[in-house]
């Protein structure tokens, strides 16, 4: 985007653009200036995951300290993260499951993407999806530190967004994604090693092995997105989080087992 080469590459007034555009926090945000910075204020994302995580973890420890059962305290806190995201991210996952695989081809796909309907390669994804990251975590209570797990996680599954953002183009013209613009760069270093060393800071070496787990399933998203639409939309964005929470998980469950 022409515009942005009038900002400087990194504001702090880019945190509530972005908590304004990923969350449903009540952040006042200078829509004007959010607009004008859309692509540049992407190195922010993992800030999100870190005070969604923050928020989330902090409901499941508490839920775990009054004596609730393991499974209830993980859905709760996945619960709490849902409500913070305006659910935006299981909605990308939908969309796309629909689309991806209800499609014959890359406008027919497109065309299932956009529609509000979903159907059930989308009802099986989210529920694939909730049923994965409430029993992965539900395992994880009692393991970790539960605040620091989930801020180390969600920030490392917001930075591959900003990779694709980059990676790829987008595959139509109109939409949430085309609308913020490709991602610069700087901005995806910025995005990816915050990411990573918040999710280092927060789970140590087990860190190291939860990137690479990411890594490879945002590659495997990545080419499938490429292969199926030629680029990346909003809903794809929304699934390589979706996607990228679920191989952290996974990842750390690996690393203590």
């Amino acid at each position: 985007m022409a515009q942005n080469d009038k900002h400087p590459a990194f504001e702090l007034r880019d945190i509530p653009a972005a908590l304004g555009l990923l969350s449903r926090l009540p952040i006042k945000v200078d829509f004007e200036h959010a607009r004008s910075r859309a692509a540049l204020s992407v190195w922010a994302y993992p800030i999100v995951g870190i005070v969604i995580g923050a928020i989330s973890g902090l409901i499941g420890t508490l839920a775990h300290f009054v004596g609730l059962p393991a499974l209830a305290v993980a859905a709760l806190s996945i619960a709490a993260s849902i409500i913070l995201t305006g659910a935006m991210h299981e909605d990308g996952l939908a969309d796309s499951a629909d689309g991806l695989w209800g499609g014959w081809d890359k406008d027919h796909r497109l065309k299932i993407m956009k529609d509000s309907f979903v159907g059930v390669y989308g009802v099986v994804a989210v529920g694939l999806s909730l049923v994965l990251r409430i029993s992965l975590l539900a395992a994880l209570v009692g393991e970790v530190n539960l605040i620091l797990a989930c801020i180390g996680i969600g920030a490392i599954s917001r930075a591959p967004m900003v990779a694709l953002m980059f990676a790829l183009p987008n595959a139509r013209d109109e939409g949430l994604s085309a609308s913020v613009g490709h991602a610069p760069a700087a901005q995806m270093a910025v995005a990816l090693g915050l990411g990573s060393v918040v999710v280092v800071a927060s789970l140590f070496t087990a860190g190291l092995f939860v990137i690479a787990m990411v890594t490879i399933t945002t590659l495997l998203w990545a080419m499938i997105a490429r292969a199926k639409i030629g680029g990346q939309t909003g809903d794809i964005l929304g699934a390589t989080q979706q996607l990228s929470e679920i191989a952290a998980l996974i990842g750390l469950s690996i690393w203590l087992a």
